[in-house]
């Protein structure tokens, strides 16, 4: 029997790049997500590749009152590729869902990433008018504005964003140490799964929480 999952008001909904140079800041986002004490939730949480991605995607945002959505990959990677439509079409379902869906989805709230400010007027200009934060590639800058939209949104004590950024900077060299000492390849650490990262990162927090006895 699976775990039961947190509630709606503690999951968060991450659509975001998958690629290599996406790596670094998708480390950050979840690790933010975590210290924040929430749960980030993915299409990559499930295995299960006899589902259609879609339906996955739709019952995450269903299951969860804040996302997160990263757009700043809508260009192509290199000359000649198309451009990626999977990010604003996850941010088109979100605010779907709370237009359409039931009272409890009136609820729902999203934070809007880009790589730069006003880039996605060009693109995307439906959604003018709504806060967009740009990281400009930096994961530090991600972090900051990831923790001050959550401090906003769920009212809560959380730790300051310089703090958050040192945190993940500690778990960041721990985390290449423990899987060179289990024996991980370079490959397989610049590729680790989302799942595992995750286990990981909570493994390492309450390593941490033991050792300072807080």
């Amino acid at each position: 029997m699976r775990p039961a999952l947190p509630d709606f008001d503690q999951q968060i909904f991450v659509n975001c790049p998958f690629d290599k140079e996406y790596s670094p800041l998708l480390k950050a986002l979840i690790f933010t997500i975590l210290e924040c004490d929430l749960v980030p939730r993915l299409a990559s949480d499930e295995a299960d590749s006899g589902r259609v991605r879609v339906e996955k995607i739709r019952e995450l945002i269903r299951s969860c009152r804040l996302s997160v959505h990263d757009i700043s990959r809508v260009g192509p990677l290199q000359t000649g590729d198309l451009p990626r439509f999977n990010m604003p079409f996850e941010l088109g379902l979100d605010f779907g869902c709370r237009f359409y869906g039931s009272r409890r989805f009136t609820t729902k709230q999203c934070l809007i990433l880009e790589q730069e400010r006003y880039r996605y007027q060009k693109v995307l200009s439906d959604i003018s008018g709504n806060d967009i934060r740009a990281h400009g590639g930096s994961a530090e800058i991600l972090v900051l504005e990831v923790r001050n939209w959550l401090r906003v949104t769920t009212a809560r004590d959380l730790p300051s964003g310089s703090h958050i950024w040192q945190r993940f900077s500690e778990f960041e060299v721990d985390l290449q140490v423990s899987l060179r000492s289990a024996g991980y390849s370079a490959t397989e650490i610049d590729s680790l799964e989302v799942a595992e990262l995750i286990q990981r990162a909570l493994g390492w927090m309450e390593a941490a929480k033991t050792s300072t006895g807080h």
